[in-house]
């Protein structure tokens, strides 16, 4: 950003627009949400499996307007943050609590703080949700302004941005009783206080960061090259940019790189808890195992969602009776091949998103994408090597930034693509609210 962009004047400015910009993309996306979620179950029913994961007392049971306010928040994984937050991990049972284990903490912890408050654990969790969701909108409209620049297509891409990002087909997550929107926010503050030097508070989100999902642990690896290579707006940089490509810093290492070292405490404190408890070593890693997941090394996930993929293929077109071409998981093998398929379309349309995004974007937000990404490639399923990718890449707030910015200099392309997102949105909420699996 110019000096002029600093003055008080433009910052009032640029504070105010982001908060109004926010504020209706917060609005009107949650309405929708509201709407769909419940309106869906109001006319459909809750759906086939509410009897078999929805714990009493956890997702429904508050009488019929309740359970209908609730469906589009609570569901699914839900019903385990909900059961951290009353209980705990209790890793002294040993495998019974295994499950709960790959959950981190910081949510669960959460929803007990504001549930303290009255109102109950559902309604904390989607209060939690909710006000993370708005502190995340107003962080990606501000890193967008200074990424992009505070007028012209700059301030289009910024409001498009939060829009982007808000009517996701995935971002009824960003209100559901789920960690994504505490992750978001969490991350977008890590990369804003690093572009400003604020290093301390780096290393303060960024443990708040790995205590709230593992992927946290990549915010270390942005921070550090913003902290190299930068920009960095707390000094000049020590070296002159060279005329190509370069791995040399542009800024020497000083003190204030300690606090990266208080990134990955969080998920350091956690696993350090489940193990003093009664608990395995590393117990979050082994709970993995409990849901399918299996290490296989970087990226050999890729095979395994390319095979999955064509095997899903040859199951929908050449129906064999009751053949089944890959690895059977719970459920339909109709299914399972095709979420393979959309999940392999989904990596594949991340591509050119996430070279978009280098291009774009400062380095470091090209590397904190390409490493969520590579994460579960290196952590597939067995049944469903891609299972939940969608929902791994909504938090990645670059994809967003760079979509918005492409949709800027296209602004013919912005009402049909933000229209097509919404009904997606509105379609997959719909199958999330009756109890049918999306991500």
């Amino acid at each position: 950003m110019s000096l002029a962009a600093l003055a008080p004047g433009s910052l009032d400015a640029a504070r105010a627009r982001a908060v109004r910009d926010s504020w209706r993309a917060l609005w009107s996306s949650r309405a929708l949400v509201l709407i769909v979620g419940a309106g869906t179950v109001a006319v459909s029913g809750f759906g086939p499996a509410r009897k078999a994961f929805g714990a009493a007392g956890l997702t429904h049971g508050r009488g019929w307007l309740g359970d209908l306010l609730t469906a589009p928040v609570a569901r699914w994984d839900s019903a385990w943050f909900l059961e951290l937050a009353r209980h705990g991990y209790q890793p002294g049972l040993g495998a019974a609590s295994a499950p709960r284990d790959a959950y981190f903490p910081l949510y669960p912890l959460g929803i007990r703080v504001v549930s303290a408050l009255g109102g109950g654990q559902v309604l904390a969790g989607a209060l939690l949700s909710l006000g993370a969701f708005a502190l995340a909108l107003y962080g990606i409209h501000r890193l967008t302004t200074l990424e992009l620049g505070a007028g012209g297509h700059g301030s289009q891409s910024a409001r498009l941005a939060v829009l982007v990002m808000a009517l996701s087909p995935m971002a009824f997550f960003f209100s559901a009783v789920y960690s994504e929107s505490l992750y978001l926010a969490l991350s977008v503050g890590v990369f804003w206080a690093a572009r400003n030097g604020r290093w301390g508070w780096v290393g303060v989100l960024g443990a708040l960061a790995s205590a709230t999902r593992n992927t946290g642990l990549v915010l270390l690896l942005a921070a550090a090259v913003i902290y190299l290579y930068g920009p960095r707006a707390d000094r000049a940089p020590d070296r002159a940019a060279a005329g190509g490509p370069s791995l040399r810093p542009r800024y020497r290492v000083r003190r204030d790189a300690l606090w990266l070292a208080a990134m990955p405490l969080g998920a350091i404190a956690f696993e350090l808890y489940l193990k003093l408890a009664g608990g395995s070593q590393l117990g979050s890693l082994h709970a993995e195992t409990t849901w399918g997941r299996h290490f296989t090394g970087p990226l050999v996930g890729l095979w395994d969602a390319l095979r999955a993929a064509f095997d899903g293929a040859r199951q929908l077109l050449l129906p064999q009776g009751h053949r089944v071409y890959f690895a059977a998981a719970e459920g339909s093998a109709t299914i399972n091949a095709e979420h393979n398929l959309l999940m392999l379309a989904i990596l594949a349309a991340a591509v050119p998103a996430t070279v978009g995004v280098l291009r774009r974007l400062p380095l470091a937000y090209g590397v904190y994408v390409i490493g969520a990404i590579v994460l579960p490639l290196s952590d597939p399923v067995r049944s469903e090597p891609l299972q939940s990718l969608p929902r791994f890449m909504v938090v990645l707030f670059p994809l967003g930034i760079w979509l918005a910015a492409w949709l800027a200099e296209r602004p013919r392309a912005q009402r049909p693509v933000l229209l097509l997102s919404a009904s997606l949105l509105a379609i997959v909420l719909a199958q999330f609210a009756t109890w049918h699996w999306v991500a």
